[in-house]
């Protein structure tokens, strides 16, 4: 039998879609029949119902319909039976709720249950003993008990019928709750002498189809006269009790009264027999009428009671009424927290109003007692949005931000509005997933880093260090060397970075002599998709090392000449000699200069400036003087270990250049120069002659001998003092050679004695001598040689 349906939808502001739907099928349906379309009558499409993990949620355990999600369809899944499910209650229906996810949705689905005539009327015992006075007066009523059918409505009772009727008639009182009250109404007086024992049969019938019946047996037993039935002081007894009370409790007293006298005026009390479960909970005191509970009440199963009371005296007599019971409900149930749908993991990017759990509350209470409150514990981005009447939809509130909180502990909490309130909470655990919306951060905003030049290539520098407020892949930081140039070279020639540490290693040795510092920038890369970076300025500076040693600038060290500054022999304490001058490229301490005097000829007359290398007499110049004095100075610098330059400083102590000449032209070089320029000499003119010996005899004679006249010009070279600066001058007033001469110089080829003539004052005071050659002195003017001039004051005279 397929159900009828009726669909109510309606869209709420939760991002969910609520539905309901009616269904109704008659009760002991075949298992796997079809309730409803679901699908068709939801609007809804079947593989909707697949991809969404259809489901029922019901708050019961039992489950009597199960949903095809491929169909789309309801069907019977256990036998229903309406007596067993809803007693007399109407109308019976079934309720539960089609949950559906990605996104969260549910419905909400009645299957209401139809009677049918599948009980008959019955009675609780099956035959009745009466025992009647045969004075009992026509109009005498007895009370039967009254049959029961579980159906409802047409397929409930609907009839009695009595038979025999001879003597005895039905009469039927309607209740305020639709039931029948039967009693047994005497139409002709009893005569013991002709009948003294009576069987009628009572037949309950109901209106079903087909149409059902039961019966109950009554035998009467005729006695002797007791003309006065018991009679209750009211036919309906009405009393309240609180739910949840004790065992023991007097509900109420019933009150009945009997004309009689002994024996015959003697009551009784009893309860009725009925197939409730009114006996199991009430007794009735045979004595004085006081109706006691026996057992548990509980407002939540049934909220009143029907007792029916007779009374009785002992001449068979009876009369009854009815106690009704009205249960008051107390707060004794909390409120149930169902979850119908839950996430457990939600990405932190979820817009405001995401659905995260969908809740059901029931509270069994009524009234103010069943009144349900619900919120969610402070500081948490979320709140319950109310959807229909007890349901509930946990959402977003605001952003999330993993890196804030990892995950949620979401404490739900339900009270009534009872007195005293009750409450019931449940904790919901949500995770919170990482996206990729934060970029690595360096600990500083730039970084500086000192390296030793002449470091081994590939060592540690320094490290650089970013985090990442992510997690997992996306905090997973990559150190990348961003393409730049330094003096026009790329930065990767010098440095390099680890992508997985950041530690930078330089790739060259440095020199600071060189290169002082330069700037890169190393870039921060997360792994997330798409991935996020920052950059970092790195400043890179050499330290100086201690290694170049100083270098000599004055005086210059020639390879064949000798340098030597005058000092005259009237030169008092504290002379300027002349001045050591040295440069180290290094740069700080290990380019601070001292200078030492390390030999001496005579350590007694000169000294040397510590700071300044200036070399000054330490005493009056005497004749025993020798002439030559030879200084070796030693320049240090002040690095660890320190380096150091040894420069040798020929001084001539005399008045006169002749005397000078004289003694620094004898060197040892002469004879190895002279002898050395006989065996080239030979050797050029035996390979000559004998290539040339017949033709070029002439020819090459006259070559040879103007060749020869040429190299002894070039190489007569006299000693000279050397170069000093222009116009340099002491502070003491008193400096080396303060006036300049020029010298005519006249000298043979042979003698070692040569003529000279003081010229006039020039702008040079400086002199080399080379003690290689013969004794020819040259005059250094503008750096060109003294022979290329035609108003030089130099005259040669060969002989």
């Amino acid at each position: 039998m397929k159900g009828q349906a009726l669909l109510f939808i309606c869209l709420l502001s939760l991002g969910s879609v609520i539905g309901q739907v009616t269904y109704t099928i008659p009760e002991e349906m075949a298992k796997g029949s079809l309730v409803g379309n679901v699908a068709q009558d939801l609007g809804l499409e079947t593989k909707r119902l697949t991809s969404g993990k259809a489901r029922i949620y019901t708050r019961d355990s039992d489950e009597y319909i199960e949903l095809s999600r491929e169909r789309g369809v309801l069907l019977v899944k256990e036998r229903i039976d309406r007596e067993a499910l809803c007693r007399k209650t109407t109308p019976c229906a079934l309720h539960f709720q089609i949950i559906l996810e990605n996104p969260m949705e549910f419905y909400t689905v009645t299957v209401q249950i139809t009677d049918i005539n599948d009980n008959a009327p019955t009675f609780e015992e099956g035959e009745i003993k009466f025992k009647i006075s045969e004075s009992a007066i026509s109009g005498a009523k007895f009370v039967l008990d009254r049959a029961v059918d579980l159906d409802v409505g047409v397929n409930d009772l609907q009839r009695y019928e009595l038979k025999p009727t001879d003597n005895f008639a039905l009469k039927l009182h309607d209740n305020a709750d639709g039931n029948k009250n039967v009693e047994l109404v005497l139409q002709k007086p009893l005569d013991r002498e002709k009948q003294e024992q009576i069987s009628l049969v009572l037949t309950a019938v109901d209106g079903g189809e087909p149409q059902m019946s039961g019966t109950m047996l009554i035998i009467i037993t005729v006695l002797d006269a007791n003309d006065n039935a018991p009679v209750f002081t009211q036919p309906t007894y009405k009393a309240t009790v609180t739910e949840n009370s004790p065992k023991g409790t007097v509900v109420a007293t019933v009150t009945a009264s009997d004309a009689d006298e002994g024996s015959n005026g003697k009551i009784t009390y009893s309860i009725t027999k009925t197939l409730d479960d009114v006996r199991r909970v009430f007794k009735v005191n045979k004595e004085n009428g006081e109706v006691s509970l026996i057992g548990n009440i509980d407002f939540e199963e049934s909220r009143n009671f029907q007792i029916n009371l007779r009374a009785s005296d002992d001449g068979g007599l009876t009369d009854s009424c009815k106690l009704i019971v009205d249960i008051q409900d107390v707060n004794d149930n909390q409120p149930e927290i169902n979850i119908m749908s839950k996430s457990n993991v939600i990405s932190e990017d979820a817009k405001l109003n995401t659905v995260v759990t969908m809740i059901n509350i029931e509270d069994k209470d009524t009234g103010d007692n069943g009144k349900v409150q619900c919120f969610v514990s402070e500081n948490v981005p979320f709140i319950l949005k109310t959807s229909t009447n007890n349901f509930y939809s946990l959402v977003t509130d605001s952003d999330l931000d993993r890196e804030r909180a990892s995950e949620y502990n979401i404490t739900v909490t339900c009270s009534d509005e009872g007195v005293p309130s009750l409450s019931s909470s449940v904790t919901l655990t949500l995770q919170i997933s990482d996206v990729n919306d934060n970029a690595p951060v360096f600990e500083r905003s730039s970084y500086e880093a000192y390296i030793v030049e002449n470091n081994t290539p590939g060592l540690s520098i320094f490290t650089v260090k970013a985090t990442d407020a992510d997690w997992n892949q996306n905090a997973r930081v990559s150190y990348i060397l961003e393409d730049s140039s330094v003096n026009g070279v790329p930065v990767s020639s010098y440095v390099s970075v680890s992508a997985d540490s950041g530690v930078i290693h330089a790739v060259r040795s440095f020199d600071y002599e060189q290169i002082k510092d330069f700037h890169f920038r190393v870039k921060a890369q997360d792994g997330g998709s798409p991935p996020l970076s920052s950059n970092v300025t790195v400043k890179i500076m050499i330290q100086d090392q201690n290694d170049n040693p100083p270098q000599v600038l004055y005086p210059v060290q020639t390879g064949g000449s000798v340098v030597a500054e005058m000092v005259p022999r009237s030169a008092d304490v504290g002379y300027l000699v002349t001045k050591v001058v040295a440069v180290d490229v290094d740069s700080g301490q290990n380019a601070w200069l001292s200078y030492k005097l390390q030999k001496a000829t005579d350590r007694a007359l000169f000294e040397v400036g510590l700071q300044n290398g200036e070399i000054r007499t330490i005493r009056q110049v005497t004749d025993k003087d020798a002439v030559k004095q030879r200084l070796t100075v030693i320049v240090e610098d002040n690095g660890q270990p320190s380096r150091s330059a040894t420069v040798i400083v020929n001084v001539a102590v005399a008045d006169s250049f002749p005397e000078v000449l004289s003694e620094f032209t004898d060197f040892p070089h002469d004879k190895e120069y002279n002898d050395k320029l006989t065996f080239y000499l030979v050797l050029a003119l035996g390979v000559v002659s004998f290539l040339f010996i017949t033709c070029l005899v002439v020819i090459i004679s006259v070559k040879i001998y103007r060749w020869r006249q040429s190299r002894v010009l070039y190489h007569s070279s006299l000693p000279v003092i050397p170069y000093y600066p222009p116009r340099y001058s002491d502070t003491l007033g008193t400096g080396t050679l303060p006036h300049v001469y020029n010298y005519e110089v006249c000298r043979t080829t042979d003698s070692r004695k040569s003529d000279c003539k003081f010229g006039r004052a020039g702008s040079q005071n400086v002199l080399i001598m080379d003690p290689s050659s013969t004794g020819t002195m040259q005059r250094l003017q503008s750096e060109k040689s003294i022979l290329d001039e035609p108003d030089s004051p130099l005259e040669v005279r060969l002989h």
